[in-house]
């Protein structure tokens, strides 16, 4: 029996963990778990699976819960610390980090320093604070497992292989809703137009970071600390039909690849099982219906965000953490109607100018460099209409 904390349980991915979890009685258990303020959701996951710990980040839904679940023993904790509880669980051996932001890195390193393994779903963990997780899994030697289907096909396609045969990855794309469409285009799509992704079923703000290719860039750093790599040695290819997840390629010109079809419980169930493969009950890929694959170059003036990311990673130190505040920031602002599609990598972009990058950034500092550029798009995102 493995025991899971799921951190995030009642997003996209962690509602689908909970389902591998309930696939496998004998052999998965979750043990934690842990959300915002979705307190009727989380609720039930509790009836079902009798986790020992919750944690809700916010007080006020978890003394709601707390109420609601009177007299089950379950023990619920809320804020940072409650979060950094349930990632730290004594015997815990598994913890699948799922939630979205910043809000991630303190819980993955309480969970890193108490032994236990990660399966990693958060990329702000990577791209905000990489120069301290990977040594950190180093000196703990625990195991770190993408999660991101990306991720997990390079982890894949490089399984049994030399890792210094390695000449480059290729990290796909699917180019989201508006591969086709023009800059002038993109101008007037709505927060509707934009979560209509052609492939996947993701969060809001995942998908919103699809269509803008930012998410390609947070893959493109993440991959950076996940697999050691450089980043000329990463290829970004844009490949509509989301069949190929990503690929290595080898120094001998030999390229593996992981192929299936768009569906994350795949590498959510890798991630628990590694390196077992249980059976999945998903859709196989008919490479006779598919017909064929074809393949793009990213368009990163059409694209600006996925640009501003390239020059973000080449900075380092706290740009990338800024970079991905103002994003957050600027796509929340986004989803409310506030600003234009546009208008997103526009903000980003005056934060990477106005918010000033420190070499290898301390904890408080990435969190410090978060508040900053969150603050720069609230101040310029007014000006923009």
């Amino acid at each position: 029996m493995k025991n899971v904390v799921v951190m995030g349980s009642t997003g996209s991915i962690g509602t689908q963990t909970l389902e591998i979890i309930s696939a496998h009685p004998g052999e998965l258990r979750a043990v934690a778990l842990t959300a915002n303020s979705s307190v009727d959701l989380i609720e039930k996951q509790a009836e079902q699976f009798s986790p020992k710990l919750i944690a809700m980040y916010d007080p006020k839904s978890a003394k709601e819960l707390s109420d609601r679940l009177a007299g089950s023993g379950i023990k619920i904790v809320s804020g940072m610390d409650g979060l950094i509880e349930a990632a730290s669980l004594a015997d815990a051996d598994i913890v699948l980090t799922a939630m979205v932001g910043m809000i991630g890195i303190r819980p993955t390193i309480a969970a890193i320093k108490a032994g236990h393994d990660i399966a990693l779903a958060n990329k702000e963990t990577l791209v905000c604070a990489g120069h301290i997780i990977m040594p950190l899994i180093r000196e703990h030697n625990v195991r770190l497992y993408p999660v991101d289907s990306e991720h997990s096909a390079i982890f894949q396609s490089l399984n049994g292989e030399d890792h210094s045969d390695v000449e480059s990855i290729i990290l796909t794309a699917s180019g989201g809703p508006f591969r086709n469409c023009s800059y002038e285009e993109l101008e007037k799509m709505t927060a509707a137009d934009a979560l209509k992704h052609p492939n996947w079923n993701m969060g809001a703000k995942i998908t919103i970071d699809s269509a803008t290719l930012v998410n390609k860039g947070l893959e493109v750093m993440e991959a950076c600390y996940l697999f050691d790599v450089g980043l000329d040695d990463i290829e970004v290819v844009i490949h509509p039909q989301s069949v190929i997840h990503s690929a290595v390629r080898y120094r001998d010109g030999a390229i593996i690849a992981q192929l299936g079809c768009p569906d994350m419980k795949l590498p959510i169930q890798y991630a628990l099982f590694y390196p077992n493969r249980p059976y999945l009950d998903t859709k196989r890929v008919d490479l006779f219906e598919l017909g064929s694959m074809t393949f793009e170059r990213p368009d990163p003036e059409k694209f600006r965000g996925f640009k501003l990311a390239m020059t973000a990673a080449k900075r380092g130190g706290s740009m990338p953490t800024i970079f991905n505040a103002a994003n957050e920031r600027a796509v929340a602002l986004f989803l409310k109607g506030s600003i234009g599609f546009n208008d997103i990598p526009r903000l980003i972009e005056k934060a990477m100018e106005n918010v000033k990058a420190t070499d290898d950034p301390s904890v408080e500092e990435i969190l410090d460099a978060e508040r900053e550029a969150i603050a720069v798009v609230d101040r310029f995102s007014d000006s923009l209409h």
